[in-house]
């Protein structure tokens, strides 16, 4: 520790807390071809610090529970049961994480038609993998700090890597299973090459403390879909980072469905740049919210290329004491012209204890745009309750339907009818659960 840390109680106090999370780091054996990226990620986090009070994206969700040390899980000594999932009607082509680390016999062919697939942890990793490791969480973490983003690449113990050379003919689904009470740090790096396409799904938690980091490149005319659920009973702590590059004409599209209760914290980024023309990058959240969870979406989102669209569309409802957090940011450089940015965050309070912060920013340089955002935050819609009952409705049934189709614009983002049906399903099983 330099004197002028020693001297500085913020820099000092940013410090210890880096160091006493790196000491819970697993060993180097056996994490092959994520050597490079842990040694790289270490440094950085050191030179990063983990987020402070103050820091301004983190004024509305202190960083507090995301900087409780917690050992990273050991390899486990027994395999769960790999129950059916959410997405079992869609046929996926499954890559399971048994408490952080990639199980060979519970996931499906790696040689599926349209992808390559390996283990990050295997010593035979592609190159192009390896190189990819670290690259765009690195450059995101500027000019906003992603300090656990960092983290995940330091603690780092596994991860996919996936290369669309076509179009996938399956989704491939992250299944994460597992029993720790320890921590868990997944990195998974995406490439979609020229008109390539590929559906991720990611499920399950397999640890208290659970963290992931995807980096995808996408290619001109590439697509890529991704759903990420949230909604285990025995999750306590998690965030999640998408960084991801756009070339020309590429197609993004994110969903990530967030539940939790009791003291429960969850932290999602993404951070994408559409950098070349005509790219197009939505990303969505449906938000459920009880107890004294926190639950926090920070979006950054860059237009570097001619016409480029964006969408981001966030929904929370929100019960008790719990806490939500949008941050939407959207960044539009100088010669970027016939952008069209558009973002929404909504949310509805259950309770008078219950509270929703939103920050959208814009932030524009070309003078040929078309960018809006808004936000509000309201209770359920007493005349559409007062119409539902007076034709007969039950109270709890006439609230459930509400809150569905108060979701509905963020679910319509997810473009596959099929996954779209499902989500819908998994969200009415957790209203109902919620309101019960």
């Amino acid at each position: 520790m330099t004197e002028a840390v020693q001297h500085d109680p913020r820099a000092k106090a940013r410090a210890e807390a880096a160091e006493a999370l790196l000491e819970t780091a697993a060993p180097d054996a056996g994490v092959n071809g994520l050597s490079a990226l842990r040694a790289d990620a270490t440094q950085r986090f050191r030179r990063i610090g983990p987020a402070l009070p103050r820091d301004e994206y983190w004024r509305y969700m202190g960083p507090a529970p995301f900087n409780k040390p917690t050992p990273t899980a050991r390899p486990a000594s027994s395999v769960p049961a790999a129950a059916a999932g959410p997405f079992s009607q869609l046929d996926p082509l499954p890559i399971v994480f048994v408490n952080g680390r990639f199980n060979r016999d519970l996931s499906g062919d790696l040689s599926a038609a349209g992808v390559e697939i390996a283990a990050l942890s295997d010593p035979a990793a592609p190159d192009w993998a390896k190189a990819a490791l670290g690259r765009l969480e690195a450059e995101g973490q500027q000019p906003v700090a992603r300090p656990y983003a960092a983290l995940n690449g330091a603690l780092a113990t596994d991860g996919a890597a996936i290369r669309a050379v076509g179009r996938a003919t399956r989704p491939i689904e992250l299944r994460y299973l597992g029993d720790s009470d320890e921590a868990n740090y997944l990195r998974h790096v995406i490439d979609v090459q020229d008109g390539g396409a590929v559906t991720l799904l990611e499920t399950g938690v397999s640890a208290a403390r659970f963290s992931t980091v995807i980096e995808a490149n996408l290619a001109a005319n590439a697509e890529f879909h991704h759903v990420r659920l949230q909604t285990e009973d025995r999750l306590e702590r998690a965030d999640a980072h998408l960084f991801a590059r756009l070339a020309e004409a590429a197609r993004l599209k994110s969903f990530t469905l967030s539940a939790a209760s009791g003291a429960r914290a969850i932290r999602n980024e993404s951070v994408l740049w559409l950098e070349e023309d005509d790219a197009s990058a939505h990303v969505a959240g449906a938000v459920s919210g009880r107890g004294k969870a926190q639950i926090d979406n920070t979006v950054f989102l860059t237009h570097g290329g001619l016409r480029g669209e964006s969408r981001q569309v966030y929904k929370n409802v929100l019960d008790q004491q719990a806490k939500g957090v949008f941050q939407g940011k959207i960044l539009v450089r100088d010669g970027a012209q016939k952008t069209d940015g558009y973002q929404i965050s909504q949310s509805i309070l259950l309770s008078e204890t219950a509270s929703f912060n939103a920050k959208p920013e814009l932030e524009i340089y070309a003078d040929d745009v078309a960018c809006s955002h808004g936000s509000t935050t309201g209770a359920l819609d007493e005349t559409a309750l007062f119409y539902l009952r007076s034709r007969g409705v039950e109270p709890a049934v006439a609230r459930r339907l509400l809150i569905e189709a108060f979701y509905t614009e963020a679910i319509e983002e997810i473009a596959d009818p099929t996954l779209r049906e499902a989500v819908e399903t998994h969200m009415r099983e957790l209203t109902s659960a919620a309101l019960a």
